[in-house]
């Protein structure tokens, strides 16, 4: 009975999200958001068992203990406690709520991998300017040719109600992802690791700065030239790595103009541009535990895929996960052996947009196939389940989404790639050791900030 509600869910979900092929809806069907659907195009009222509640304007009040900028977040949520644990053991339960990455990780670990389920908080929401984009962007916004970029949309979700076939709700899907609100500019402190299979993890601490183009306050689509966002990122620590640096301009439709990367290495104090950084590039400092195109769960062009849309489903997922990212834990405490320790997660039930990408005869990536399981209020990818050549579950992917509540809105507290065949994992984004957490600014550096002649500088 649960299993036909749910395919009657997709099916109402389908026809909502039907207008036509190009993407752009009516004024009708735009007048939904914020009545029927959310702001951002999810479904407002929660499910019909009750464990998933109704959105009533998400969470953007700071509780009090929270003072200042860059300070770790205070749990809103301390008071709730676990509703019940799924294990190796009772898994079976749990099966049509659980990804096969997910169960694939509680039969790897089946004496210590679990998942802490919570009541379920939708928590997400955005500044008012982002609401009132993506309503105007639901009216004009469209897929370019191939699916391969958007245009007809500018600071909010591109597609907040999916139409046209599967293919092409699924490359919406995907670009409301990759467009997904996260602020104007950020600077990060943060720490990635990767995890040997005895345990073992030595951080590299670096300096991320963003700045977010398709959400630029003096800019327009106009004003885009084509560029999503820029990013620096300098090492800190360790020392016989400090003073590297990484420069992107990230490109909205990156078969027309591919992203351009630099990268600076101190100790020959030289520049050089980095034309390979895309697709399933190893990342080296991930000990090629992550492919250039998983950073952010993915990013960068579509087009060696063929994309489908597989409908809404209800999963559990990593959501406001606040104790993971307290200040103050220490690393060794939240990196386990061979995964997160459980007890500092968080998993909520949620809505999600099933995504599935498979490789395109002729074109060439390690990942045959994945699926996204994007969470259907911030367009976040929670989870992704990755398959090697011969088909068989290679990597699994997971963001611990938690709301930003001085944003406001919900991004990942981290990252983190396992690999189940080498039994070691990546960690990206760590930074409860580090003094602050993410400082969210609401400016535009200007035109100089992000050139490859400011790397030399910026790396020291």
């Amino acid at each position: 009975m649960q299993k036909k509600r749910l395919l009657l869910c997709s099916l109402a979900v389908a026809a909502l999200f039907s207008a036509g092929a190009d993407a752009k809806v009516s004024k009708q069907e735009a007048a939904k958001l914020g009545t029927e659907l959310t702001p951002f195009g999810a479904i407002k009222e929660g499910n019909k068992d009750g464990t998933i509640p109704k959105w009533e304007g998400g969470f953007s009040t700071p509780p009090k203990e929270y003072q200042r900028a860059g300070q770790h977040h205070p749990d809103p949520f301390k008071a709730d406690k676990v509703k019940f644990s799924i294990d190796a053991k009772n898994a079976a339960k749990y099966a049509d709520k659980l990804t096969p990455g997910v169960k694939a990780l509680l039969d790897a670990y089946p004496a210590s991998f679990s998942l802490p389920v919570y009541q379920s908080r939708r928590t997400h929401t955005t500044p008012d300017f982002v609401i009132k984009n993506t309503q105007k962007n639901a009216e004009t916004a469209e897929l370019t040719k191939g699916g391969n970029g958007i245009k007809g949309a500018y600071g909010g979700v591109p597609f907040p109600i999916l139409t046209g076939n599967d293919e092409e709700m699924a490359l919406q899907a995907m670009w409301n992802h990759l467009t997904r609100w996260r602020g104007i500019f950020v600077t990060r402190r943060s720490s990635e690791v990767n995890v040997q299979r005895n345990g073992e993890f030595n951080p590299v601490t670096s300096q991320q700065e963003v700045f977010w183009n398709f959400y630029n306050p003096n800019g327009s689509e106009k004003t885009l030239d084509n560029i999503l966002f820029y990013y620096l990122s300098f090492i800190i620590e360790p020392a016989r790595l400090a003073g590297g640096a990484v420069l992107l301009h990230e490109t909205l439709d990156q078969v027309k103009q591919p992203r351009e990367a630099w990268g600076y290495n101190s100790g020959q104090r030289r520049v050089r541009r980095a034309p390979n950084l895309a697709y399933d590039s190893p990342i080296a400092a991930a000990d090629n535990l992550r492919t250039a195109d998983d950073t952010d769960m993915y990013n960068g062009s579509p087009d060696r895929y063929s994309w489908s849309y597989k409908g809404l489903k209800e999963i559990y997922i990593p959501y406001n996960n606040y104790a993971i990212s307290q200040a103050g834990l220490p690393y060794k405490s939240v990196l386990g052996v061979s995964h997160i320790e459980p007890q500092y997660t968080r998993w909520e039930l949620h809505r999600v947009h099933v995504v599935e990408a498979n490789l395109k005869k002729g074109e060439r990536h390690i990942y045959k196939k994945r699926v996204f399981y994007i969470d259907e209020d911030s367009w976040s990818v929670a989870l992704v389940d990755q398959y090697d050549a011969r088909g068989e579950l290679w990597r699994v992917s997971m963001a611990f989404l938690k709301n930003f509540y001085e944003l406001p809105g919900v991004w990942t507290a981290f990252d983190v790639f396992y690999d189940l065949q080498a039994r070691r994992y990546h960690v990206q984004g760590l930074d409860s050791e580090q003094r602050e957490t993410r400082i969210f600014e609401n400016k535009d550096p200007g035109d100089r900030y992000f050139k490859p002649q400011s790397l030399r500088r910026r790396g020291h």
